[in-house]
């Protein structure tokens, strides 16, 4: 059998074949050799080899070391496993002790890598979404981790500068709604469209996505801010020329005194007449098509206002005339038609301006008419008593006066007033001199009655027989100095 084969019984089967030929020492001494150097041959490429696979086995050995100690450095000592205490033994044996430390730092290895992959990639992802470069809910390239640097210390930095995105992503998304909310209020105000207002901002801005998915990039809260301010100063714009409109509206009004009925038409947009920006809040309040409408209405108006025109200021003249007569005032109302109709009709002067410089005339008769009152109330009651005066007279002169016919009783109780009140004239004619040249005397001018000096015609009636004693004196003393 083949294990029962030497070296020995090979060379001995080998001597007896040479024998058996007849080789000669000299070739069997050659053979001999050759077997020799073939056999050392073969112990020099098994030492080779168990040399090669030592060294390998180093290698492997030191490799792993280093591994180790790069393992230990990347992970640092706090969260890493001992390192094995075994440093004598076989290569092999050596290996083998390092083995399951390597195993487990290789796994806890691969552990804190996809830790900081996670931590990396939502970083990467808030700052994509803050730059732009990255929408909401889009996914990034898994980030390049330093497998040199896994240390506990290190992922919690990066999970501290995590904490702090996510802070600015909160705080960025809380900017974006209030902005939108505003562009949201604006435009209810404006009469504008506000989903195409927003998502021309940005697509995500609309309501249908989620707050979570909005685009929170510097470029979108930079066009956030500048439409909020583009509609803001729309809003201030509007709100101005509405007011201004408005204060047409009511000039026109006033001018043709509009009845109240076709003023409310327009409370929507008088109604916001003085108020400002910020109290302007209801839907439609400064559409564009509602300050048409009141364009419109002003044109209408400020057309009607030259055809009134003529109507209202007459009107107005009336006014005048009535304040004057009933202060007993003269003035010439013809002259006063004739060039209120030439102003009108040559144009030179707008409405509002005519109606205002005859306001201003009507409140300096009524000023007028005021300081006349006092006065105008003592000529009524010295007039009155001028009256009564005549009717006693008269009744003096009837002889019948005191017969019982009906209404006798009568005659003689108002006789006896009668009597009372011719009493007091000469008092009421001396206040009413004194009152007069006073007001005269404050004014440098003549206190006119129905376009007679007041004083004159106090004469003119003392002349016809009406307590002529008295009021001569009175006259002689206070007027003809």
């Amino acid at each position: 059998m083949a294990g029962d084969i030497t070296c020995g019984s090979l060379l001995q089967k080998l001597q007896l074949i040479w024998d058996e030929v007849g080789e000669s020492d000299e070739d069997r001494d050659k053979v001999l050799y050759q077997l020799d150097q073939e056999c050392l041959d073969v112990y020099k490429r098994k030492v080779d080899q168990a040399t090669d696979s030592r060294d390998l086995l180093i290698q492997a050995l030191d490799d792993s070391k280093i591994e180790l100690a790069r393992l230990l450095s990347a992970l640092g000592e706090k969260a890493i496993a001992r390192t094995p205490e075994k440093t004598s033994g076989t290569i092999k044996q050596q290996l083998a002790a390092i083995a399951p430390t390597l195993e487990k730092l290789n796994k806890q290895k691969n552990e804190r890598v996809r830790e900081f992959v996670n931590v990396q990639s939502q970083i990467d992802q808030i700052c994509g979404e803050i730059a732009g470069t990255t929408e909401v809910g889009e996914k990034v390239a898994t980030p390049q981790v330093n497998e040199d640097d896994l240390t506990l210390e290190r992922l919690e930095e990066f999970r501290s500068q995590l904490q702090e995105l996510e802070k600015e992503k909160s705080n960025r998304l809380e900017k974006v709604l209030d902005y939108v909310s505003m562009i949201h209020n604006l435009c209810t105000v404006l009469g504008m469209d506000f989903l195409s207002t927003v998502t021309e901002v940005h697509p995500s801005l609309d309501d249908s996505i989620g707050d979570n998915c909005k685009s929170i990039s510097n470029d979108t809260l930079s066009k956030l801010d500048k439409t909020v301010a583009t509609l803001n100063e729309d809003k201030k714009s509007r709100l101005s020329k509405l007011q201004e409109l408005a204060g047409q509206l009511y000039d026109l009004w006033d001018l043709m005194d509009a009845p109240m009925q076709e003023r409310s038409m327009f409370d929507h947009v008088t109604c916001n007449r003085s108020a400002s920006v910020d109290k302007v809040t209801a839907p439609g309040a400064l559409a564009l098509d509602l300050i048409e409408q009141a364009e419109v209405e002003v044109q209408r108006l400020d057309q009607l206002k030259y055809s009134k025109m003529k109507e209202i200021a007459f009107k107005k003249q009336t006014e005048l005339e009535d304040i004057y007569a009933g202060a007993h005032m003269v003035i010439d109302t013809a002259a006063a038609h004739e060039k209120i109709l030439a102003l009108i009709e040559a144009g030179n002067i707008e409405p509002s301006e005519l109606i205002a410089d005859m306001e201003s005339q009507i409140s300096k008769a009524k000023e007028e008419a005021l300081s006349r009152k006092e006065i105008l109330d003592k000529v009524e009651r010295w007039m009155s008593a001028c009256e009564e005066e005549s009717w006693l007279e008269d009744y003096n002169r009837d002889d019948n006066r005191y017969n019982s016919s009906r209404g006798a009783h009568l005659n003689l109780k108002r006789a006896e007033k009668a009597r009372i009140l011719v009493n007091k004239i000469p008092a009421l004619v001396e206040t009413l001199v004194a009152k007069t040249r006073a007001w005269e005397e404050s004014r440098g001018l003549s206190f006119m009655y129905d376009g007679v000096p007041l004083l004159i015609r106090l004469c003119s009636i003392a002349f016809a027989g009406m307590y002529y004693y008295s009021l001569t004196c009175l006259l002689h003393v206070q007027v003809l100095g």
